[in-house]
């Protein structure tokens, strides 16, 4: 494996040709750009979906506008933490820049893997680094047939049970 700090997304998503899946497993991430717009929901304040995340939106629009699907499946505990709840007030924006989102919750997802990561085009594996306070600090690349093998089936069998962000918005 590959670290890779402080971040090789864009470029991995740049290389993308096919997709780029996202497994998350976390209830709670501490991303310091995020902070601000999530200490605002708790108070009560309007979410705004952009805030904070315009580059974001940026290359996954970059992304899907070269024919790449961005997929993402959320396995999340219900009822939702406080940074899960605040994470469905803004996923919409995701998913009008081009995202498909999914969530699965947890009791209904069998055996999950402990980690985040990211699969491009079913070879490349970004395993999400986070540090002791959960905050980003890289990640673990690696090209492994095996690995790259394990994580498309987890994603094959988490992306069948998992619920459109829409879908899943409407239940709620």
């Amino acid at each position: 494996m590959l670290l890779r700090q402080p971040s090789p997304w864009p470029e991995l998503f740049r290389l993308a040709e096919q997709e780029a899946f996202h497994l998350e497993v976390r209830d709670a991430y501490s991303v310091p750009s995020e902070s601000e717009s999530l200490r605002r929901f708790l108070n009560g304040a309007t979410p705004v979906p952009e805030y904070g995340r315009r580059p974001w939106t940026e290359l996954v629009q970059e992304t899907v506008g070269r024919g790449v699907r961005v997929t993402r499946v959320r396995v999340v505990t219900v009822p939702h933490s406080d940074y899960q709840r605040w994470l469905l007030s803004i996923t919409a924006g995701n998913v009008d820049a081009g995202e498909d989102i999914r969530y699965l919750p947890r009791h209904l997802a069998g055996d999950v893997p402990s980690d985040d990561w990211w699969l491009f085009d079913g070879t490349t594996v970004g395993f999400n680094l986070v540090d002791n306070d959960g905050r980003p600090s890289g990640a673990a690349i690696t090209t492994d047939p095996g690995i790259a093998a394990y994580c498309r089936g987890v994603k094959e069998k988490l992306w069948r049970s998992a619920v459109p962000f829409n879908e899943y918005e409407r239940e709620l």
